[in-house]
């Protein structure tokens, strides 16, 4: 048997800009998540129509993810992820603009096209360049940059948003994703040149969609990732006006924001390694899930900062657990040329969690209160759990299987 291949210094130095890349970019897009909510209230939407704006964004993201991880090796990566970098940091710039909660949700249509075409391709990326006892370990350091813009962000998003208002927090999140398009234009080189080999193109169509409709595993983590972003979703949301409600400042929500996203992010890099020494990754996405869900009741009863915060730290934890694994697991289940596809559908599996989350609890949360409408999601959450581990259950990576 010959043995793996060793990661090597070009490997991590692509890995390194990768992680930049990412964390650049989630940065810009997320100082807008705390504020766009709060912003359209200021513009008289109600709480249907935040719920709108948000589905608007996740929608698009969601529903072109999948077909462009079906095409990335024909359209080239670095050109997709580009192409998304300019989309997204055009939309922040027409937020600085807009005046009507209606137009926000044409610019989130908009944007969610960008984040589409830039996730499912910087992932496959990553994927390309990461030798096989590695992946674990790879998207454990990507998902930390791209948390720790995620956490970043929003934070800064708070306080522009409180000392100077709405607008400029959108123009400089614009700035910051335009800056990161040159950076990746200048720094990254084209997959073609630093892939091993080739991927194999993949047939499209239906022989494809049947290949992956007997994939109980890859659909098991597709699920298991719509799953925690559904819960994720509410948080992003809904989370803002709660809180809110309660009595925290703008300030103080881009904090609980900031702490999830920095647990989420320092978790990220020791959960890969456990990850990748683990024999069933499935058992991990499972505790990981079960976590976000107490987090989402935690957020239900909370009433002052120090309970937010806390259920931001158990969120994080949980959110850092789940997606070193499951994301590992997606390309672990499909054969080397259908990895854009995986990745493709784990990206529309974040963003169609979060956007059925997003638009269908809305109407739901003005009826009962945040409360109940914290608690249903984390109920939603653990039955997907329970259905996503019966369809991974019986999976065992093709290198663990080769040594037993």
């Amino acid at each position: 048997m010959n043995p793996e291949p060793a990661p090597t210094p070009r490997y991590a130095v692509l890995l390194l800009i990768c992680c930049g890349v990412v964390l650049g970019c989630y940065f810009g897009t997320y100082m807008r998540f705390p504020v766009v909510p709060l912003y359209a209230r200021s513009l008289g939407a109600d709480m249907v129509l935040v719920g709108l704006i948000n589905g608007a964004f996740l929608l698009s993201a969601g529903a072109l993810s999948l077909p462009l991880g079906l095409v990335v090796n024909r359209l080239g990566m670095k050109l997709l992820a580009g192409v998304g970098l300019l989309i997204l940091a055009a939309s922040s710039f027409l937020l600085a603009v807009s005046s009507t909660p209606h137009q926000l949700i044409w610019i989130y249509l908009f944007s969610g096209a960008g984040l589409a075409a830039f996730g499912p391709t910087t992932m496959s990326y990553v994927a390309g360049i990461s030798p096989p006892t590695h992946l674990g370990r790879s998207y454990g350091w990507y998902t930390t940059a791209l948390y720790v813009g995620m956490s970043l962000g929003p934070a800064a998003g708070g306080f522009v948003a409180e000392a100077w208002g709405f607008p400029l927090v959108f123009i400089l999140s614009g700035l910051s994703i335009f800056v990161t398009f040159w950076a990746m234009f200048f720094f990254l080189p084209r997959a073609r040149h630093v892939m091993p080999a080739p991927p194999i193109q993949p047939a499209l169509g239906k022989a494809v969609i049947r290949d992956v409709g007997k994939n109980l595993p890859l659909l098991g983590a597709w699920l298991a990732t719509g799953g925690g972003c559904f819960g994720l979703g509410v948080f992003i949301t809904f989370l803002p006006l709660h809180a809110h409600e309660q009595g925290l400042t703008y300030g103080q929500i881009g904090l609980v924001f900031a702490v999830q996203g920095v647990v989420n992010a320092v978790s990220r890099l020791p959960f890969g390694h456990l990850s990748d020494r683990v024999k069933h990754r499935t058992l991990l996405v499972v505790w990981g899930l079960l976590g976000v869900a107490a987090s989402l009741a935690g957020y239900g009863v909370a009433r002052r900062p120090l309970h937010f915060i806390l259920s931001a730290v158990t969120m994080g934890i949980s959110m850092g657990l789940t997606f070193t694994s499951v994301a590992a697991l997606c390309v672990e289940t499909v054969p080397p040329e259908h990895r854009g596809i995986a990745m493709g559908g784990y990206n529309s599996a974040i963003y169609l969690g979060m956007m059925v989350s997003a638009a269908g609890l809305g109407p739901i949360i003005g009826l009962v209160g945040f409360k109940d409408g914290f608690l249903l999601t984390t109920l939603i959450t653990v039955l997907i759990t329970g259905s996503a581990f019966f369809l991974m259950k019986g999976f065992i990576p093709p290198q663990t299987r080769s040594v037993s």
